[in-house]
């Protein structure tokens, strides 16, 4: 028997990257300076139009100076995050 994981979080994971940018109130073209991606692509990511790679991500992990794991947890928001025991 196959056991699939749970979908990911997307919507939790456009949040996360709207939430870094709000609080340090910057426009998507200073995102796209800091990052070196393009301003279309960071507002396609925001409103959930794509998905990114994980290139992707690792940019904007390092524009923001944060670890990328910052992305990547919210990824499970909403289910139990691999390697936690059940409630």
């Amino acid at each position: 028997m196959t056991i699939f994981p749970p979908d990911p979080n997307l919507t939790a994971l456009r949040v996360a990257l709207a939430r870094l940018r709000g609080e340090r109130g910057w426009t998507f073209d200073e995102l796209a300076e800091r990052s070196g991606l393009a301003r279309r692509t960071l507002i396609d990511l925001e409103h959930g139009r794509t998905t990114g790679t994980i290139t992707t991500w690792h940019a904007l992990a390092h524009a923001f100076d944060v670890p990328i794991e910052c992305f990547l947890t919210s990824l499970c928001d909403g289910h139990q995050t691999p390697g936690t025991p059940p409630p």
